[in-house]
């Protein structure tokens, strides 16, 4: 009898226990999915205001006399033509009360300063409007834009507001006459970067991830695969062989800053590449992930069954024809996992790519892998270190998108692994 009760209370021990620790593994993950929530949350609500975009309309008078155009103009003519003063008179012509060149300045600051190149683009593309009075409606300043978004708040008093009243009383004027209309901003996704902040876009920093992307794939999965099949399959074992896989699996913890230091001593300074360009971030970031790269297919080729070696020899197969017809297919979803996870991990670094000049200001979508261009985690540092109010919502809105391509890439990872995966 005594001995029953002494293992039923052991056993409430036990049960307690288990129950303990079930919980406080329930526990933590609420609360990591409690902090994910909030980061989120955080990140989405600054970057919404970031993906709308606030336009002013306007009647501009498109004079051929003062504007020297015609309809026959050619590009060069028309690029050379004063459109500002056509933007300036427009807006006088709203507040014909303003007078003091203090409030004219103020004033023509209500539009963004790329609204004359707005409507320069416009001329080019249809040159019949030359000589017409159209209505416009033209990007907004950013502290205009905050205004309307709310991030300014208004009842503030004047001393305490970065737009004094009379500039918030052209704005309300404008917004009761309906001249104020806020919509979707694709500048944000069809434009480079620039020192304005309603102006800024990530088109650029796309297109250079996409390039350093892919000079990292061209190179690192080739090398990575091959060394993995050879150290996996073909190599002796003996301690040169044990010497690489130790410094393969070394390589994979060293700090990324100290391949950025690697690209700056040999690829810029020894073999002269050009600086702040995709190719050179591509070739350190491959050097990066080779030793991912080739851990995770050698892991992956390692899973396959010997029996499936086996049987590939015993039908009359070379060790090569094994290798390549039967093995490499099997593990082919480890490896593609592998180099996917590899790539993700390559997107979001920033710190080898600051040592190769790639936080340059790059206000051009570069053409090639070697024109100067930066990546989407440099494009959110630079914004970062802004002091423009509008570059904090614009700095959110390009978390998102980073995020979006990560979480993108790890799902098509998990898909091919899920899609391929053989049960052995």
């Amino acid at each position: 009898m005594n001995n029953t009760n002494a293992i039923k209370r052991s056993l409430k021990k036990r049960h307690l226990k288990e129950r303990i620790f079930k919980s406080t593994g329930f526990f933590s993950i609420a609360v990591a999915i409690l902090f994910l929530a909030v980061l989120l949350t955080d990140i989405v609500n600054k970057a919404w205001p970031a993906f709308w975009q606030t336009k002013i309309e306007l009647t501009v008078q498109l004079d051929a006399e003062k504007l020297d155009l015609d309809a026959y103009s050619s590009k060069p003519a028309i690029m050379a033509a004063d459109f500002r003063w056509v933007i300036r008179e427009a807006l006088m012509n709203r507040f014909p009360d303003v007078k003091s060149r203090q409030d004219k300045r103020t004033l023509y600051a209500l539009t963004s300063m790329g609204a004359e190149f707005q409507l320069r683009d416009m001329v080019i593309d249809n040159p019949n409007l030359i000589g017409q009075t159209i209505k416009v409606q033209f990007m907004a300043d950013d502290d205009v834009d905050a205004i309307v978004k709310g991030s300014i708040d208004r009842t503030l008093p004047e001393s305490d507001r970065r737009v004094k009243n009379k500039k918030l009383a052209w704005i309300e004027s404008l917004e009761s006459n309906g001249q104020i209309t806020t919509g979707f901003n694709g500048s944000f996704f069809a434009s480079g970067d620039s020192r304005e902040p309603e102006m800024a876009g990530i088109k650029g920093a796309i297109i250079g991830s996409l390039y350093t992307l892919l000079v990292t794939l061209s190179l690192s999965f080739p090398v990575a695969v091959a060394a993995a099949i050879y150290l996996e399959e073909f190599a002796p074992k003996n301690k040169l062989i044990d010497f690489i896989e130790i410094n393969i699996n070394n390589l994979a913890a060293v700090p990324s800053i100290v391949f950025g230091l690697l690209g700056l001593a040999v690829f810029i300074n020894f073999f002269n590449l050009p600086r702040s360009a995709p190719v050179v971030g591509g070739i350190v970031l491959s050097l990066m992930t080779l030793p991912t790269i080739i851990i995770a297919s050698r892991s992956a080729i390692k899973a396959v069954p010997p029996s499936l070696r086996e049987a590939a020899l015993g039908l009359g197969a070379s060790k090569m024809q094994s290798v390549f017809h039967h093995v490499l297919p099997a593990a082919l979803p480890g490896i593609l996992t592998g180099t996917i996870i590899g790539m993700a991990q390559a997107l979001g670094e920033t710190a080898p790519l600051l040592m190769i000049g790639m936080v340059a200001f790059i206000a051009d979508i570069p053409q090639s892998v070697v024109d100067p261009s930066t990546v989407l985690p440099i494009q959110v540092f630079l914004w970062a270190d802004s002091p423009e109010r509008g570059f904090l919502e614009k700095t959110s809105a390009a978390i998102m998108v980073l995020l979006c391509f990560l979480i993108a890439m790890n799902a098509i990872a998990i898909y091919l692994r899920k899609k391929f995966e053989k049960k052995w």
